[in-house]
């Protein structure tokens, strides 16, 4: 079938539900729902069999939805009507939530209902749960849907109030005075508010007289104060006292136009001074309730190297900390080391946000590349040890090449890649000249980048990007890395892969030094850091900024027909 998309935003859940309708041999279309004529025009030109609408913050033009099935995906359970569905289970404190797939009528999220999948709630974030939970729900009811669509057999379920599996109800749009913090409140309620609104719109609040929006929170359960006093700092949070005990937030906005979300220390600089700072060792064992960013754990002699990133981004502090954190790895007394990134991301590369924010942005990037370049040419080099990069969340531009610098790589089922960097007006390091092609030959590394192409986790499997896919639950899929690393520590063969993964290295290096593929890819990114023509200070501003595009059709490119699939021996 075609199916055309209706999306406010070509996002996580959209890309997604894309790969999967590509995977199974539908054409997919996607539009971005900027206004009523030009969602008219999409369809007019399209003539779509099925309209979806993945996140969409508008309404479907009668026009539309009286001569074509259009699809709302809706982040609620069957009944639940209005916007700020989301927002107003994680701040109730709801065990279960759902996603319901309706059909667009005269009345908002009143239409017939097509699939509907529920899911036991998390304590985590908005965008954590719309991630994971509300996506992997999404794709399930979504995939149903289109088969029953296509059937052309089945009826869907108005909607009855009466029955007992209809429990929603009609929302108002969630405001700042709903989720308003009183900072005598439990941590437990302080963190729910702040994650109700986490990433989008985040919570306001003031601190030092100044209003900001709060976001990234952590429960702290051995710091205590004055309720709202600021008590400690630490690796850009700030830990501020609850009624109970305290909260942890990592990230503000300063309220008003042309802010952005920074680590609260950097919002925070002039205050610092006046507030302890209350470092954790990332080797340390801590079995309570905190904040770190970065953790080193052992277990059966594997090494587990966890680092959780806000959205990802990687600035130039923490790439210089993490790579420290690997060196002392690289002398423990282990056979293996896990790269096991963060629940919610892998990594997406340099952090935009901070460059964005330094005073030379040109330097400042020119920093966190390299910061970036010397962590993953550690683990390129590693000798010691066999490394193996576990991917729980997405990852993007160099976050995906920091993957590919293990000597195995394994991802979870749902997973979305996107190494490519074009779209930010970079060229791209990170040895990416030498890792991806490695792995996926020369015409498929130019396919990826220069087309800009996302992939699933079967097409990365299939084309040798990664080595496996495993379960969609985290858990699970944890356990079974930690059971391939006990493996292969244990494995007779273990000296003698460690010996040929060595000899590889060298005679690598020997056809092109690691050197070389370093500083051509980084005089392509001075370029791009440093000359008046470049796109990149421009792309990162609309991005950091979050500048609507002008363009409504979203090019979204899939891998030419004749596409070489590699295996990896």
């Amino acid at each position: 079938m075609r199916i055309l998309f209706l999306t406010t935003s070509h996002n996580s859940l959209s890309r997604r539900a894309y790969d999967e309708l590509v995977q199974i041999g539908h054409e997919v279309l996607v539009n971005l729902a900027l206004g009523e004529n030009q969602m008219i025009m999409a369809v007019e030109k399209h003539q779509p069999d099925l309209i979806v609408a993945p996140m969409l913050k508008k309404e479907i033009p009668e026009v539309v939805w009286r001569n074509n099935a259009c699809i709302i995906i809706h982040p609620g359970i069957k009944g639940d009507r209005g916007p700020s569905s989301l927002d107003w289970a994680i701040l109730n404190g709801v065990e279960e939530w759902g996603v319901t797939l309706l059909q667009a009528n005269e009345e908002m999220d009143a239409g017939d209902i097509w699939a509907a999948c529920n899911f036991k709630m998390r304590d985590k974030s908005k965008s954590q749960l719309y991630r994971h939970e509300v996506t992997e729900a999404a794709i399930k009811a979504l995939l149903l849907t289109v088969e029953r669509f296509e059937k052309g057999d089945f009826v869907p379920e108005p909607l009855d109030y009466s029955r007992k599996d209809v429990k929603g109800i009609m929302h108002t749009p969630m405001k700042q005075f709903h989720r308003a913090i009183d900072w005598s409140e439990s941590t437990e309620l302080v963190a729910r508010k702040i994650r109700s609104g986490d990433s989008q719109p985040g919570v306001l609040d003031v601190i030092d007289g100044k209003e900001y929006y709060l976001y990234g929170v952590h429960e702290e359960d051995r710091l205590k104060g004055k309720p709202g006093e600021i008590i400690a700092w630490r690796n850009g949070a700030i830990c501020r006292a609850t009624g109970d005990g305290a909260v942890w937030i990592t990230h503000l906005k300063r309220k008003g136009p042309w802010n952005f979300k920074l680590p609260a220390t950097m919002e925070l600089i002039e205050i610092l001074n006046e507030i302890p700072e209350s470092p954790l060792a990332f080797n340390k064992r801590y079995d309570g309730q905190t904040y770190r960013e970065i953790w080193y754990k052992e277990k059966n002699k594997i090494g587990y190297l966890h680092f959780h990133f806000y959205n990802g981004a990687m600035s130039t502090e923490q790439c210089n900390r993490l790579r420290q954190t690997y060196l002392y790895a690289l002398k423990r007394d282990t056979k293996v080391i896990v790269l096991m990134g963060g629940s919610d991301f892998w990594s997406n590369g340099i952090h935009l946000n901070t460059i964005e924010a330094s005073e030379i942005p040109a330097d400042e990037s020119w920093n966190n590349i390299n910061a970036i370049n010397d962590l993953i040419r550690e683990i390129i080099t590693t000798s010691t040890h066999l490394v193996i990069s576990a991917i729980q969340g997405n990852a993007g531009a160099g976050g995906v090449i920091l993957a590919l610098a293990a000597d195995f790589v394994y991802a979870r089922k749902g997973v979305m890649f996107h190494p490519h960097y074009k779209g930010m007006g970079l060229y791209g390091s990170e040895y990416w000249t030498y890792l991806l092609p490695k792995r996926v030959g020369n015409k498929n590394a130019f396919e990826l980048t220069e087309k800009c192409i996302s992939l699933g986790t079967n097409t990365a499997k299939q084309i040798g990007l990664i080595d496996d896919v495993f379960e969609k639950c985290a858990p699970e899929f944890c356990q079974t890395i930690a059971t391939l690393a006990e493996n292969l520590a244990k494995c007779n063969d273990f000296q003698q892969l460690l010996k040929n993964k060595n000899q590889k290295r060298i005679n690598d290096e020997r056809i092109k030094p690691l050197q070389q593929y370093r500083s051509e890819e980084l005089a392509k990114m001075w370029d791009n850091f440093y000359s008046p023509k470049s796109f990149y200070h421009e792309a990162r501003r609309q991005f950091v900024y979050k500048i609507c595009p002008e363009c409504s059709e979203v090019k979204v490119n899939n891998f030419p027909n004749d596409f070489c699939y590699i295996t990896n021996n």
